[in-house]
């Protein structure tokens, strides 16, 4: 049986993963569908280099599946734990802060 501290510490070990902006930003990129490395660096502006190691970290963490087609790899949420812990807190700060998320993502 697993050790309750041991999953707690692997909780706060995702949560300190999710608060790095630029993994979060990947992640909720990667809620919208399966995207490639240059796909996520274009649209995030940051380099393919560094949303390569990103998604590292986040496909060690289990936050991210990889697909490969044909010469590319696609990043996708891993299941609808990740997706809905993304969304929720998303969804959160906005209405804490009076933005419709509605609205921005058009």
């Amino acid at each position: 049986m697993a050790d309750p501290d041991d999953l707690l510490h692997q909780v706060a070990d995702t949560f300190k993963l999710m608060s790095d902006a630029s993994r979060l930003a990947i992640l909720k990129l990667c809620l919208e569908g399966p995207a490639s490395v240059g796909h996520i660096a274009e649209t995030l502006d940051l380099s393919p280099s560094l949303v390569s190691h990103h998604l590292r970290l986040l496909r060690a963490a289990r936050l991210v599946r990889s697909e490969r087609r044909g010469r590319h790899v696609f990043y996708d949420a891993e299941d609808h734990h990740i997706r809905c812990i993304v969304a929720d807190m998303l969804e959160h700060v906005a209405e804490e802060a009076g933005i419709d998320l509605e609205r921005s993502a058009a």
